[in-house]
């Protein structure tokens, strides 16, 4: 059986489909494409899927990942372009490679996350960002289906600063003042999202945006504490077939016509 691992981004207006919503469209995707997928026992079958810490619903992702499992070997970029072919624009794979090593979801520990502050101006978000990076404790609630919850979100934040709105990846043409914040969030319990943070801003600053914050996911993998950078998740895949090559990949290369 091989496995797949994927990458995939959720843009534009697709940021407000669900996970749910995605699964169906992946789902449909892999049907489309004709992807040989290995499926579940029991009286209801389905295809193995595992998903890794998607993101909330109204938010954008650069990356996304998801695993997938084969009945029949298949080249991973050939896959990739299949299935994004497969899916709506919006809705991208942007990476494939061959799972060779264990542990996708333990190496995702850490998230990167830009959030756009509309009609906020750049010195009034450096002062909140200082002030809440100054707190020893940033309490903040969040209703849950078990009712109103509060909890500390300062811990969870491995960094928090303003960022250059140039480039920005959701950058996009105002004629309104802006600031863009930075935000590296470990993934604890309870989690901490970005609603989290900007909710810590307003109670430790009275920073209240006038107009929805746009969040994007810009990464998310194993938090190196030494350097406060996120690594990619996919690089020890990637690193691994280029030391070993895949056991069907050697054979055709024994078979081949010389």
């Amino acid at each position: 059986m091989q496995r797949i691992r994927l990458r995939y981004t959720k843009r534009g207006r697709l940021r407000f489909t669900s996970h749910r919503d995605f699964q169906r469209a992946f789902e449909r995707a892999l049907r489309r494409a004709e992807v040989p997928m290995a499926y579940s026992a029991g009286f209801t079958p389905h295809p193995k899927v595992s998903y890794a810490n998607a993101a909330p619903t109204g938010t954008g992702s650069e990356a996304e990942y998801l695993e997938i499992a084969l009945t029949a070997p298949r080249d991973p970029e050939r896959l990739r372009v299949l299935l994004d072919e497969s899916l709506p624009t919006g809705l991208d794979v942007v990476e494939a490679v061959e799972a060779r090593t264990p542990g996708l979801a333990d190496r995702l520990t850490a998230s990167v996350w830009e959030l756009r502050l509309a009609g906020v101006d750049p010195a009034e978000a450096e002062r909140a960002v200082a002030a809440f990076n100054g707190a020893g404790s940033v309490e903040v609630q969040r209703l849950t289906k078990n009712g109103m919850r509060t909890f500390d979100a300062r811990p969870a934040v491995a960094s928090l600063e303003s960022a250059d709105a140039h480039g920005s990846a959701a950058d996009g043409p105002t004629d309104q003042p802006c600031a863009i914040l930075r935000l590296v969030v470990r993934h604890v319990t309870p989690a901490v999202r970005p609603d989290d943070v900007l909710s810590g801003l307003r109670a430790v600053a009275d920073l209240a945006p006038p107009v929805p914050v746009a969040v994007t996911r810009l990464a998310q993998g194993l938090f190196d504490a030494e350097t406060g950078t996120v690594t990619d998740p996919l690089a020890p895949d990637r690193e691994a077939a280029a030391i070993e090559p895949h056991p069907a990949d050697a054979t055709a290369a024994a078979t081949a016509p010389a």
